[in-house]
């Protein structure tokens, strides 16, 4: 569901609207920039300046406490989780250290636009979060987000939506995107969602389940019901349908499968094995592998049926891959030099060339967002993953464990998620790192979790 934008970069809604949200504001100011000493807009940096940045995020005020359908309650306990998951994104991304909203005051709806700067600079905050939850007529609420520079006593940015309430963890994450970008200079990524497969049952009865949640963790949801296999899922760029492999009875399918509908299509079947389908950045087509007489070779397809055309044609096994954001070109993995290694050619398949010479192996190369980096799984004993520039260079380990693989890229390429399996008991979970590598933390789900897949942020 589309979230109406009402104040991110300017204030064009109607009259009535408006006076929901405010008085109109100019358009925040851009983004800061990157700086020789930051580098934060795609050089990994030393971000330190960052992490100490103080940043108070008390809860939300309303101007009156009155029941919704929000899960968190009235207007009141709505405001207080808004705050909680906003603290929690710019925490948990390991750029910022914020604080909230429990340990702090929480400000009357008047002072939402009229911050006490006083109060925050004595609690050495640098920077000030805060906003209102508002319960409309209609049953909607109104959520406006604010960001001030205490020291200069001065507005940054502003921003508000009109939700459903069952949407106001969006709000909250299109809240901590503001913050997030007006403070990075860099693109947006919690709005955002994943998919990914859930494991249950034994080791050697393992069932294997499509599931969806938010970027955090929340809102999950299984979309199979694990009659069938599912496995390497990918949100098509409008966020409208997921494309996954599903086996039943050894048979591979492709389906692509509507979330709004909850109905799927058969995309290809067959009866050799079947890998790793992928969306072009349009959306209008996939890419899958397909071994036939003991030879895979990439193929690729219209997203809405037809006949496949054949990209790959050497000895061996090559699987893949991923375009480029431009969609000229897709990286993939082969073993025709005999050992995997990761590959890059044109979409129609011509100029096959290899990129990965580090010793030991290397697989599952995703092509970053941002069109800069190629993130992959090297093998050399542990299973690590790495990132390295599209051609080839300036390889460099994000990951230490011992079985880390398949990593997906966040939509404002500058974080990782991936799966972990641990040692012995074979189970797997869903992780994240960002580009520095010193940021790392476990997503939580209900069930143990692999193959994740990042989608793009959410309109």
């Amino acid at each position: 569901m589309k979230l109406p934008l009402i104040a991110l970069l300017a204030l064009m809604a109607t009259p009535a609207l408006a006076q929901q949200v405010a008085a109109p504001v100019p358009a925040p100011a851009p983004a800061a920039q990157p700086t020789e000493e930051g580098g934060l807009s795609g050089e990994v940096s030393d971000e330190s300046d960052w992490q100490d940045l103080g940043i108070a995020i008390p809860a939300f005020a309303t101007d009156a406490n009155v029941p919704t359908q929000a899960s968190a309650g009235s207007t009141a306990a709505t405001g207080i989780a808004v705050a909680q998951v906003i603290t929690a994104d710019l925490k948990n991304n390991g750029l910022f250290k914020p604080v909230g909203p429990d340990p702090l005051p929480r400000p009357a709806f008047e002072q939402v636009q009229a911050p006490d700067y006083g109060t925050w600079s004595g609690r050495s905050a640098e920077m000030l979060v805060q906003g209102y939850v508002r319960a409309n007529g209609d049953g909607n609420l109104t959520v406006g987000c604010y960001l001030y520079d205490v020291a200069l006593k001065q507005q940054l940015a502003k921003a508000g939506w009109v939700v459903p309430p069952a949407d106001w963890r969006r709000a909250a994450h299109k809240c901590a995107d503001v913050v997030y970008a007006r403070l990075s200079g860099e693109s947006p990524f919690f709005d955002s969602r994943v998919a990914y497969i859930a494991e249950t049952g034994t080791k050697d009865r393992r069932m294997k389940r499509l599931a969806v949640m938010d970027s955090d963790g929340a809102n999950h949801r299984f979309i199979t019901t694990g009659q069938a296999t599912a496995l390497t899922p990918r949100f098509s760029p409008d966020y409208g349908s997921i494309l996954y492999l599903s086996y039943l009875n050894g048979n591979p399918r492709i389906y692509v499968y509507d979330l709004e509908r909850n109905t799927q299509r058969l995309l290809v079947q067959s009866t050799n094995p079947t890998f790793a389908p992928r969306w072009s950045p349009d959306g209008k087509w996939v890419l899958y592998s397909m071994a036939i007489g003991g030879n895979t070779d990439i193929y690729k397809i219209s997203s809405s049926g037809g006949t496949a055309q054949k990209l790959t044609d050497s000895p061996g096994i090559d699987i893949g891959g991923s375009f480029s954001p431009d969609g000229s070109r897709i990286v993939f993995e082969s073993d025709r030099s005999g050992s995997q290694q990761v590959y890059v050619m044109n979409a129609d398949g011509t100029n096959q060339q290899r990129i990965s010479f580090f010793g030991g192996r290397s697989a599952t190369p995703e092509w970053s967002p941002r069109g800069d980096q190629i993130a992959f799984t090297h093998i050399g004993g542990n299973f690590r993953i790495a990132i390295m520039s599209p051609a080839g260079q300036s390889m460099r380990y994000l990951t230490d464990s011992w079985q880390d693989e398949a990593p997906t890229w966040a939509p404002n390429g500058r974080v990782i998620q991936f799966f972990r399996t641990a040692r012995g008991s074979g189970k797997a979970s869903i992780w994240q790192v960002d580009l520095t590598g010193r940021n790392e933390r476990r997503l939580p789900t209900p069930v143990d979790g692999s193959d994740p897949a990042w989608g793009p942020i959410r309109p």
